[in-house]
């Protein structure tokens, strides 16, 4: 089970109050079977209608880990899609103001971690990769800090999703696979179960 304790790379900034799972991941892309390719349309209608000014077009950006973004981030529909696609354009971390709680569940469950920090902390890092897209950032669950240069700051994360995330149990198929044999000695004992021995 992967233990996820700090994530660092470069950042990318989106500015933007409510930016929910629409603008994310628009709905005619929810048709896929899998969630392979989903990257390539994260923020599809945004970046067209931006004519290549988006962040995620920017080439500055292309390499970023790390999303910094402002309130209410993810609102909208329950959408796995939307985390989706963000993981799989790149993005293993986000900052924000704040999250709507399924967004922020989603985000956890796939080992996304979503961290909050106040707007004023927002407000500088997103100024900062602005002027020097170079700058290495750092969310670091352990001392609940980002950094971006010299920059420090807090961040906050329930505990229970801090421990999830530190101890691996966020990975719900990693516990399955690493339990295989008690499940299936477990499995032997369950009368209702015995027909399919």
């Amino acid at each position: 089970m992967s233990k996820i304790t700090a994530i660092s790379g470069p950042g990318i900034p989106l500015q933007g109050n409510d930016i929910d799972t629409d603008r994310i991941i628009p709905a005619r892309f929810l048709r896929c079977v899998t969630f392979d390719g989903l990257g390539e349309q994260v923020f599809a209608d945004d970046r067209k209608q931006a004519q290549g000014q988006h962040p995620f077009d920017q080439p500055q950006y292309q390499d970023a880990k790390i999303l910094v973004v402002n309130g209410n981030f993810g609102c909208g529909s329950s959408r796995e899609h939307a985390p989706q696609a963000i993981a799989k354009w790149g993005i293993e971390a986000i900052v924000g103001e704040s999250f709507a709680e399924i967004f922020f569940g989603n985000c956890l469950a796939m080992g996304v971690p979503c961290v909050t920090a106040d707007a004023e902390t927002i407000g500088q890092l997103q100024e900062r990769l602005a002027q020097d897209p170079t700058a290495v950032m750092e969310v670091n669950l352990e001392t609940l800090q980002v950094k971006c240069g010299d920059l420090v700051a807090p961040v906050s994360v329930g505990d229970g999703p801090r421990q999830m995330l530190r101890s691996g149990t966020w990975d719900a198929c990693g516990q399955l696979v690493a339990q295989a044999d008690n499940i299936k000695e477990t499995a032997t004992q369950l009368p209702y179960l015995s027909w399919a021995s």
